[in-house]
């Protein structure tokens, strides 16, 4: 097994401490930090990401391997920025106004980061006005819209729809999903993609923004 292999298989086992030390070592090493990270992290992520989506990990073994790359990306971070390294693509991400539930957006968020773009996280309960700011200001490449209820799904039509009128829709992709959301919902709404668990919409974000998979 090699280095990064390793690495990546302790990223999967989450354990955040001995995946910090390694990815230090291996910077040490003089290893460049954008291979430890795409080579190492994540490809580790991907392979989280595959066993939740076949049951064989679940949420808190997740959210472990989550911590563990976090561990590893505080120290590749300050180098990747200063070697010019760009993510995949920055993206703005929330659970609709009046509804409070993160755990699916929040599964999203890690395995996005894990496959290398830039996330932008306003939390839960947020407004139309709140992402149109976030917009303005962030500029991203996409904006992902949760929701878990079927009274709160209709804010995302209610966001849509206001982004629309701010003149900002032709500046960003929305990918959309929830419990409760279709793909047909998401069509009558006028969002670009649905995506039905946190993995499909790792491969929807990267169809949307023409990343390879």
């Amino acid at each position: 097994m090699s280095e990064l292999e390793h690495l990546a298989q302790l990223m999967e086992e989450g354990n955040a401490a001995t995946v910090a030390e390694v990815t230090q070592q291996l910077l040490n090493a003089g290893m460049a930090p954008q291979t430890i990270l795409n080579d190492g992290l994540i490809v580790g992520m991907g392979v989280v990401g595959e066993k939740m989506r076949t049951g064989e990990m679940y949420l808190p073994e997740v959210l472990q391997s989550a911590t563990a790359m976090h561990a590893a990306l505080k120290l590749l971070k300050p180098l990747l920025a200063r070697d010019g390294v760009k993510p995949l693509g920055k993206i703005v991400m929330g659970t609709v106004k009046g509804d409070v539930h993160d755990i699916g957006k929040n599964l999203v968020g890690i395995l996005l980061q894990g496959a290398g773009f830039e996330i932008v996280d306003l939390g839960v309960n947020v407004s139309p006005a709140k992402f149109i700011e976030t917009i303005e200001q962030q500029k991203p490449a996409l904006l992902a819209l949760s929701a878990m209820l079927t009274t709160t799904m209709l804010n995302m039509k209610t966001t849509i729809e206001a982004i629309n009128n701010a003149g900002l829709r032709s500046k960003v992709k929305i990918i959309v999903g929830g419990a409760p959301v279709s793909e047909k919902f998401a069509g009558e709404i006028g969002a670009d993609a649905y995506a039905r668990d946190a993995v499909k919409a790792v491969g929807k974000v990267k169809e949307l923004l023409a990343v390879a998979a």
